[in-house]
């Protein structure tokens, strides 16, 4: 495994590698090797470690501005932005569990570059609308850079955005600036007992459309209900509001009487454990022989996937979130199905994505575990791996090309 300790050795090794006609799979804290498809063809494959770019840069806790390198663990960054009432607010999960692999050795590099983004995401949007800027080596082994160190710097391409949620597929990252917001001083969830799928995605509509400043919004079914929230048999539906203490409880009194149905309020410290919970996928963690899915869609489609899968495979665990409009599944093995599900699942996903997020290498080596792209986007995004890969040395099979 190579680690390199600064940009110019990674540039180095780069070009090296290109010039023994290799490639090379990059990782950080290696909690997300096994999401996207296994090394494909007859070239050597080297192990590329950024686990050396690990260091703490720049932390402007006034500009809401920090710079880290993309190795650094997501708790180290975690525990540094606590100390200054801050946080990071695309609620990045910890996957390492689903993975079996430890908590909490996810980086902030891997969480950017698999775009992780948690419950929150909904109304704060995605890693890489938290993304500033960055230092990487592309495909040639040339050092480069772009974005910066300040919110307001939008000039030419936005390559932050780019490669967020490239899974590493089209540069080596060396350095990474994310924007960082206030912390809510406290939490409050109103869960909304009994309902169903079609209910529960009309109210969480109505509730992240008010005016009450709605952070996030799930559904729970009955049998994941009653694994996280103390006392509960029935479906959860749950609404997240946060902020300065005075605010969310006007705001939660506001909210209940608008709702017009029967709500309980679960306190901060339920909230806290619950909603990152969600975010972490946490109820799925122990099903390790089924397949693990999560598929994105208008929030208005999600309730009746939801019910559909769960009329056709009885045994399947999944919730909602983000509104509605994603849906967290696990498919145990289906009688003469050696696809995971994705045959059945992508045929009721008209408008969204269903993305294979965990299940055995040979059927991660058989089934695109992204959603396939149309023929004209799939032509664009070679073309866009070639401008920053042309040798394709970096992860050149993990999205499946």
């Amino acid at each position: 495994m190579f680690t390199p300790l600064n940009a110019a050795e990674l540039s180095d090794l780069v070009r090296s590698t290109v010039a023994e006609g290799a490639a090379l799979a990059l990782h950080s804290g290696n909690s997300l090797s096994a999401l996207g498809h296994p090394p494909r063809g007859d070239r050597p494959h080297h192990s590329l470690s950024l686990a050396g770019f690990d260091t703490i840069i720049a932390y402007e806790p006034d500009e809401l501005v920090l710079t880290v390198g993309p190795g650094i663990p997501m708790a180290e960054v975690k525990s540094l932005l606590v100390e200054r009432g801050q946080h990071l607010a695309f609620e990045p999960p910890d996957w390492g569990p689903l993975y079996g692999q430890p908590a909490g050795i996810g980086t902030l590099g891997g969480t950017l570059g698999a775009a992780l983004a948690g419950s929150r995401r909904v109304t704060a949007g995605s890693a890489r609308d938290h993304m500033l800027g960055f230092h990487a080596v592309n495909g040639r082994g040339e050092i480069f850079k772009a974005g910066g160190r300040v919110v307001k710097n939008v000039t030419g391409y936005d390559l932050p955005k780019l490669v967020t949620g490239a899974f590493g597929t089209l540069v080596a990252l060396t350095e990474v600036t994310v924007k960082v917001v206030p912390a809510p001083e406290t939490v409050e969830t109103l869960m909304l007992p009994r309902l169903n799928p079609a209910l529960a995605t009309k109210l969480m509509s109505q509730a992240l459309g008010s005016p009450h400043d709605v952070g996030s919004a799930a559904y729970l079914p009955a049998s994941v209900a009653r694994d996280l929230i103390p006392g509960t048999s029935d479906s959860a539906t749950l609404i997240r509001l946060e902020g300065f203490a005075a605010s969310v409880e006007a705001r939660a009194a506001a909210l209940m009487a608008d709702l017009g149905v029967a709500v309980e309020r679960l306190g901060a410290g339920v909230s806290r454990t619950l909603w990152q919970a969600l975010s972490d996928a946490a109820p799925l963690v122990g099903l390790h022989e089924d397949c693990l899915w999560r598929i994105s869609v208008p929030p208005t489609e999600g309730a009746a996937i939801l019910e559909a899968v769960q009329a056709a495979r009885p045994l399947a665990t999944g919730w909602l979130d983000w509104g509605g409009g994603l849906i967290w599944l696990a498919l145990p093995a289906h009688p003469g199905e050696g696809d995971g599900g994705a045959a059945f699942l992508r045929g009721l996903v008209k408008n969204g994505h269903a993305t294979l997020i965990r299940a055995p290498e040979r059927v991660r080596t058989a089934v695109p575990v992204f959603q396939p792209m149309p023929p004209a986007l799939a032509a664009l995004a070679r073309r866009l791996k070639a401008s920053f890969d042309p040798h394709a040395v970096f992860n050149p099979s993990r999205l499946g090309a």
